[in-house]
């Protein structure tokens, strides 16, 4: 039933939103007269590679320089792209990778391989089902960028404080998947953190409770404190080194 619902709401959502995508791919393009699509290696399902195609929002080959975790100060990222980065518009062309089956609209944010060969045998278990769009780390790291605004290496940074927390909440949504209904509260949940952040992440920490999360993960979820390093799931301490694979 997932797989169905992917491929129905991927293809009409595609449908409803092709003036968008048109209007978004022209203004990318006219910017600096490069291809508007951004299309990133990640590991999916099963560690099998796959395609994740996005709105581009950095300069060309911004990924030439190996760094991953993106700041909202990073300078590879363009006027436009600030701008559909903000508003999450640069994820709309994955509802291709949802209908091609590599991705799911819920599922823990595929990772490219300098960062999955890292995971611990635990952190292994994300790698399980597809990829998503969205899920509950999404949320509660939306502002991902900010985090690691004016961090002199924001890969280690990532490892270090967002990482513990967003594998955590992968893995509570990986041994409750297949919920059509779970799903479903995710993808409102997804759309309400738009309007109403703490609203949204009140509803994130309802399901993280009801799925067994442990009283650190949920005040992690309410973002009233700052993030504390933390060792990932399945290790037994903090990253102190972040190791760069060609």
């Amino acid at each position: 039933m997932k797989r169905a619902l992917d491929m129905l709401a991927s293809g009409v959502g595609l449908v409803i939103l092709s003036p968008v995508l048109a209007v978004l791919a022209v203004a990318i393009y006219l910017q600096d007269y490069h291809s508007p699509f951004y299309v990133a290696a990640r590991v999916g399902k099963d560690e099998r590679p796959f395609r994740m195609v996005k709105f581009r929002s950095m300069i060309v080959r911004a990924d030439a320089t190996g760094v991953d975790s993106t700041a909202g100060d990073d300078p590879r990222i363009t006027r436009l792209g600030a701008f559909i980065r903000r508003f999450k518009l640069d994820e709309i062309p994955q509802l291709w990778n949802v209908l091609s089956g590599s991705m799911s609209f819920v599922g823990p944010r595929p990772n490219v391989e300098r960062e999955t060969i890292l995971y611990t045998a635990e952190e292994k278990r994300l790698l399980s089902i597809r990829p998503g769009i969205t899920d509950l780390a999404s949320i509660v790291f939306a502002d991902e960028s900010d985090i690691l605004r004016g961090s002199d290496d924001p890969d280690l940074r990532y490892n270090q404080i967002i990482r513990p927390w967003k594998s955590r909440l992968g893995l509570l949504y990986v041994d409750a998947s297949g919920s059509v209904t779970l799903d479903l509260r995710i993808l409102w949940l997804t759309v309400l953190a738009a309007i109403h952040r703490n609203a949204a992440l009140a509803g994130v920490q309802s399901i993280a409770r009801s799925l067994g999360a442990d009283e650190t993960l949920l005040a992690v979820i309410s973002r009233t404190a700052p993030l504390l390093s933390a060792a990932p799931p399945g290790a037994s301490e903090i990253v102190r080194s972040r190791v760069i694979v060609a």
